[in-house]
């Protein structure tokens, strides 16, 4: 039977002994006998020796506290006494608060440097986002001044309202304007009001068509019905604003820039448009929504210093009432030729009769 060189060199005492030992019951001083003889047994054998001794060996190293040196018990006796010998003192000014685990390499009671914490880098990454996104460095130049561009109308005629507003106001609390007179800021504002109403309908239909544009081009592939809806919608939303008042109106446009705005970014996101028009069309629709809530802001301040303008939706409610008012009287007119008609059927009788 095939034996390592190990168990080859396992004494043949050792080997009876534990023959013996399992097969027949020993006395005490039987089994101290063949104790004694397996030990010198296996000091006799190298090999077997090495192995037995090795884990003890390694489980007894340890190391002193003061200089790190390596004392390996069992192997120098005068080194075991001098480290037996020597007496613990307790130094408080090594004991930290930290843990007692410490970093390969790292001495305990060292006091560590600290390191400085920014407490600034989250807001200057915020603020680096922000500057890099109202930057507008992937917008192709040429749109980016078109859309810019386009604007422009749009925040005029808020700045308009605004500066009318304050001199309309002005002129109600000192008895004339700032800049010129009640009446004459009031009829200027009447007229821009319709001016901003249109040129947000304009704006927001262009926003819609720009999806049509872009399904005839196959951008991001054929979408169909979803992306011609977009274009619909915006046209359908934005003319009839102009039958409203101006704050109604206004208010509505402001929402239509919004749905077009989050339109526009999943269509971004999803690949129907280009990766920059997400923040293009935020960047935009910031503008136009500060100037709405600026012209609704001059506006609430002189709502009861201001006639109401005539405008389509009083002229379409003004002809209604023109034709209710022509139906009834021409059911009046009817009831009355009905009424005359039957009496003089009832006096044609009466004459017949007699």
């Amino acid at each position: 039977m095939f034996r390592t060189r190990a168990a080859r060199a396992v004494p043949k005492s050792l080997t009876t002994f534990r023959t013996t030992s399992t097969r027949t019951p020993l006395t005490k001083f039987t089994q101290q006998a063949a104790f004694r003889t397996s030990t010198r047994s296996v000091k006799t054998s190298p090999i077997l020796a090495l192995a037995v001794q090795q884990p003890l060996r390694k489980s007894l190293v340890r190391y002193a506290s003061g200089g790190g040196s390596q004392i390996v018990y069992g192997q120098d006796p005068e080194a075991e006494k001098n480290l037996q010998s020597q007496k613990i003192v307790a130094v408080p000014e090594e004991v930290t608060t930290t843990s007692t685990v410490h970093k390969a390499f790292q001495e305990k009671g060292v006091e560590q440097e600290e390191q400085d914490v920014d407490m600034m880098a989250g807001i200057r990454s915020d603020f680096t986002t922000i500057v890099d996104t109202f930057s507008l460095k992937d917008v192709p130049q040429r749109a980016m001044y078109m859309g810019l561009a386009g604007v422009v109308p749009y925040l005029a005629t808020s700045l308009s309202t605004v500066v009318l507003s304050f001199d309309i106001q002005y002129a109600a609390n000192h008895g004339t304007g700032f800049l010129m007179s009640g009446e004459v800021s009031e009829q200027l504002l009447h007229i821009i009001e319709p001016l901003q109403l249109g040129y947000g309908a304009t704006i927001i239909s262009f926003l819609g068509a720009i999806h049509w544009g872009l399904e005839w081009a196959e951008y991001g592939g054929e979408q169909g019905y979803p992306r011609y809806f977009i274009g619909v919608a915006a046209t359908a939303v934005a003319w009839p604003t102009l039958l409203l008042s101006a704050e109604v109106g206004l208010i509505t446009q402001f929402l239509a820039f919004t749905f077009l705005y989050y339109a526009d970014s999943r269509a971004s996101r999803a690949g129907w448009a280009p990766k920059w028009y997400g923040i293009y069309r935020f960047v935009l629709t910031a503008i136009v929504g500060v100037s709405i809530v600026a012209s609704l802001i001059g506006r609430g301040q002189i709502a009861d210093l201001v006639s109401k303008p005539v405008g389509a939706g009083d002229r379409l409610r003004a002809l209604r009432e023109n034709q209710l008012a022509q139906l009834e009287e021409s059911d009046a007119e009817n009831q009355a030729r009905s009424a005359a008609e039957e009496q003089g059927d009832e006096d044609e009788e009466e004459e017949d009769d007699e």
